[in-house]
């Protein structure tokens, strides 16, 4: 499913501009011929053929299967599912203009089939025909939440939009195309609360252009503006959040970019996600944009080594080298993958872009015998701002060299400067790749051997000062019931991680800090699906449901491990 977001989001603009039209458009833009529905569902509804500049309607005498399989058809549906004769989708309105059809049924549009002649007709609007057509899909697996902002507003409006009736103004409802289109009448006093639509007393109608893939949800969404109320699935949040945005509905925005999380993890390329925050940005999203970069920040490793990375605009480029939950091996790795990103821009990024991006670089986190090496770099950042660059390693020299409380006089303390990102540098981090429970049995006493508990050190810090000064960790995962008993703790739920510090590391608590986290991420994918801080050294890692992310591996996933010293 990911493939349509960059095809979706590459049109938003464009449909922005061209979604809202009047009377004169809607002529403009009508071929001879087409035909649409008129109902709440676009496979289903009153069938209406436009002739001579103006819908009509057709009759219902020799409207059979043949007629309604053309129609479907027509319209990019699989087939027809059966005929509605007797104007049981309401009474239409203008001409009739055709009557005793007759189709063979391999016809490729209505009015290539047989039929008296172009508005010649006995037939009154009580005899306007319908069809239900085959939709072709499958809904049953899509995952489903339910949005609910009615505050009281009356179960009875959402019966008034089911029923149609007073209904005095139709949205006509196409992709930018034309290729296709369907109809849903509405009440106008509904739409007037929405000034963005500009609908005036002269405005019979209106035009609604989303992709043609976005037609099957479009009457949740205008139901939603009768109750308040809607299920949202991955399958239609972005048409939803795409209708939100034209019809200037804040609030549905924010609740369907919820579901947009759940799509994060499902295209390995990047493209989605980096055509996700694009758009967020467009429709002023905050929320959409917020998850996209988290994820992208979770898992910027494996977003520097794909193609997608120097695509990458100069706005998303700083709003990702500002966070904190960026997770690099190390800050030189991010350094590197910056300069690579602005050698392949090439003039595209100004200088002053430039270097707005390499005050964000961290100095003082970067180890001093790599400070060391880079001084003699011939990079094009070092080249454009040598000063700059000069700085930052002069900084980088003194806080490996000083004492922090030297330091912190000159340090603003809401600066992240001297604050990790998510490290995993081998120096800094352990993974634990063992999801198995291994019974071993003694005496014919059966117990669980844990191979997921293990040790090992990091420096105090990644100062100079404290790099040959050693902590020991123990990293601890359990499973079971039965392993948390064999280590004396009790465990509330599975899987349960501890870090622990033993040895001397109480010297550094008056200068030293620690907020380690623990990374989740699939053992046999580059998917980081979440991070979790340590509390009093636990990690309570929640469920499923309640994680920000699906879990896509739930019993194969690889437990990382993550030291953060920070000075206090």
């Amino acid at each position: 499913m990911y493939f349509l977001w960059p095809l979706l989001f590459l049109h938003v603009s464009a449909l922005h501009r061209l979604a809202l039209y009047g009377n004169d458009r809607v002529k403009q833009g009508t071929h001879e011929g087409r035909v649409r529905l008129v109902g709440h569902l676009p496979s289903s509804g009153r069938v209406e053929v436009y002739h001579d500049g103006q819908w009509g309607t057709v009759c219902d005498d020799g409207w059979e299967m043949a007629e309604a399989q053309v129609v479907c058809r027509q319209l990019g549906f699989p087939g027809a599912i059966s005929v509605t004769p007797g104007g049981q989708y309401g009474e239409g309105f203008g001409p009739i203009w055709l009557d005793d059809m007759n189709c063979k049924g391999s016809e490729s549009s209505l009015s290539e089939c047989n039929f008296k002649g172009w508005g010649v007709t006995d037939c009154t609007h009580k005899e306007d025909a319908g069809v239900v057509c085959e939709t072709g899909t499958n809904m049953s697996s899509d995952r489903q939440f339910s949005v609910d902002n009615s505050l009281g507003l009356s179960h009875d409006l959402g019966l008034l939009f089911d029923s149609g009736d007073g209904c005095d103004f139709i949205v006509n409802v196409q992709d930018i195309s034309e290729q296709a289109e369907f109809a849903i009448c509405v009440h106008r006093l509904l739409l007037n609360i929405y000034p963005e639509l500009n609908i005036t007393n002269d405005s019979g109608n209106l035009t609604v252009n989303v992709s043609h893939t976005c037609h099957p949800h479009v009457s949740a969404f205008f139901r939603y503006l009768y109750t308040r109320q809607i299920d949202v699935s991955t399958t239609s949040a972005q048409c939803l959040h795409q209708l939100a945005f034209i019809f200037g509905v804040k609030n549905l925005m924010g609740d369907v970019g919820r579901a947009f999380t759940l799509l994060l993890p499902e295209d390995s390329t990047f493209r989605t996600q980096v055509s996700m925050y694009e758009y967020g940005v467009r429709t002023g999203d905050l929320v959409l944009q917020e998850n996209v970069l988290q994820y992208l920040s979770w898992n910027c490793e494996f977003l520097m080594s794909s193609p997608v990375w120097s695509t990458i605009s100069f706005p998303m480029m700083d709003a990702l080298v500002r966070r904190s939950d960026l997770i690099v091996k190390d800050e030189a790795f991010l350094l590197e993958a910056l300069e690579r990103w602005i050698q392949d821009k090439g003039d595209e990024i100004s200088t002053d872009q430039q270097a707005s991006l390499l005050n964000h670089i961290r100095f003082l986190l970067i180890p001093v015998d790599k400070l060391y090496d880079m001084q003699f770099s011939s990079s094009v950042l070092h080249q454009n701002h040598e000063k700059l660059y000069i700085t930052g390693l002069l900084m980088g020299f003194q806080f490996n060299a000083l004492p922090f409380s030297r330091i912190r006089k000159k340090v603003d303390s809401m600066s992240s400067e001297y604050l990790p990102r998510i490290y995993t540098g081998d120096e800094w981090s352990l993974s634990i790749n063992d999801t198995t429970v291994d019974y071993q049995y003694y005496h014919h006493y059966r117990y669980v051997q844990n191979n997921r508990i293990q040790t090992f050190s990091t420096s105090a810090h990644p100062s100079a000062l404290y790099r040959e000064q050693k902590v020991q960790w123990q990293a601890q995962v359990f499973l079971t019931a039965q392993e948390c008993s064999n280590n004396g703790i009790s465990c509330y739920a599975f899987p349960f991680a501890r870090l622990l510090t033993y040895g001397n590391q109480d010297r550094y608590t008056s200068t030293v800090r620690y907020s380690n986290r623990l990374i989740l991420s699939c053992k046999n994918e580059n998917n980081v699906f979440h991070v979790q801080d340590f509390k009093n050294d636990i990690a309570v890692i929640p469920n499923n449901s309640t994680m920000g992310l699906p879990n896509p591996c739930p019993d194969d996933y690889t437990f990382t491990f993550v030291v953060r010293p920070e000075y206090i």
